[in-house]
C-alpha cells in the first residue's frame, strides 16, 4: 500500500495524516482490490484477533447472559465477516456494519450475516441495541474517530463492552521504523498512542477495562531468531506493534 504523510503532536503522541482526505473519497479506497486484499489473509487475521480478543474477556462461546437470553454483538468495520462469522455460529445475535459493497456482499454470501452497508452513523440503529460492539482495525481509517466513539456508545446496553484493536504508535516497532513503520500507509487516518487512546475513550465517557499489545520485531527482519524473545518482552511491557483495549460506558 502506498505511505502517507502523517505529523505527530508532540504533545500527545498521536499520528494524524495530512492532508485528511475527504469522507466521500473515502469509500473508493474498499473496492474489489480491497477485497481481495482481505480474503488473502482474513482467516490468519481473524485467529489473531480471536486470541487478543479472548485475552481481553471476550470468546464467541458466551453466547447467552447469565439469565441464558441471547446475546448480541455488532462489528463495525466487519469487512468479510469472518470474524464476526464464529460468533454467529456459536450463537450470538450478530450484526455487522462495512462501508465497501464488495466485503459486504462477500460477508452476506459467504457467511449468511445481517450486514448494514455504510457507516456507523449512517446505519443509524435504536439506543442500547447490543451488548458488545467490536471494531478490529477499523479506528485508524476513520475521519472523525469521536463521533464513531460517541454511536458505539449509544448503541452499548447497561453493562456493554466495546472492543478496539489498533495499531499501537507507542509500541517498539512504531518507535525503531518511525515513517518506516509498517502502519504508516494511506489508508491510515489517525495512529494512536495507548495514553492518546486511552485518553480519547475516557473524554467520550469510557472508562478502559483492558490494554494489551502483542507483536514487536517486523517479520522479516533481520536476525530473524530475536523475533520470538522480543515479541514477548514487549508484550509484557506493553510495547507490542497492536492494542487491543476494552472499555465499559460510565465511570467506574
Amino acid at each position: 500500500m502506498q505511505s502517507a504523510e502523517f505529523l505527530r503532536c508532540p504533545e500527545c503522541g498521536l499520528w494524524r495524516q495530512e492532508p485528511q482526505p475527504a469522507p466521500e473519497a473515502i469509500q473508493g479506497r474498499y473496492g474489489e482490490d480491497y477485497l481481495q486484499y482481505e480474503t488473502s489473509k482474513h482467516l490468519e487475521y481473524r485467529a489473531i484477533s480471536l486470541k487478543s480478543l479472548k485475552e481481553a474477556g471476550l470468546v464467541p462461546q458466551d453466547s447467552t447472559d447469565q439469565l441464558g437470553k441471547q446475546r448480541s454483538i455488532l462489528e463495525i468495520g466487519c469487512a468479510t465477516g469472518a470474524l464476526l462469522s464464529t460468533f454467529k455460529e456459536a450463537g450470538w445475535n450478530a450484526t455487522g456494519i462495512e462501508l465497501g459493497p464488495s466485503m459486504a456482499a462477500y460477508a452476506r454470501s459467504v457467511f449468511g450475516l445481517n450486514i448494514i452497508e455504510g457507516t456507523i452513523e449512517s446505519a443509524q440503529l435504536p439506543d442500547e441495541s447490543y451488548d458488545v460492539v467490536m471494531a478490529t482495525h477499523l479506528i485508524e481509517h476513520l475521519n472523525d474517530p469521536r463521533s464513531f466513539l460517541k454511536e458505539a456508545r449509544r448503541l452499548m446496553r447497561p453493562g456493554a463492552r466495546l472492543y478496539l484493536i489498533t495499531p499501537n504508535a507507542s509500541g517498539f516497532q512504531a518507535r525503531i521504523m518511525g515513517s518506516r513503520w509498517r502502519s504508516v500507509i494511506r489508508d491510515h487516518l489517525y495512529l494512536f498512542s495507548k495514553l492518546n487512546l486511552s485518553a480519547l475513550l475516557r473524554a467520550e465517557a469510557f472508562t478502559v477495562d483492558y490494554l494489551g499489545t502483542w507483536g514487536a520485531w517486523p517479520a522479516g527482519m533481520k536476525p530473524g531468531c530475536i523475533k520470538k524473545p522480543v515479541d514477548t518482552i514487549a508484550k509484557h511491557l506493553g510495547w507490542g506493534d497492536v492494542m487491543i483495549l476494552s472499555a465499559h460506558a460510565g465511570g467506574l
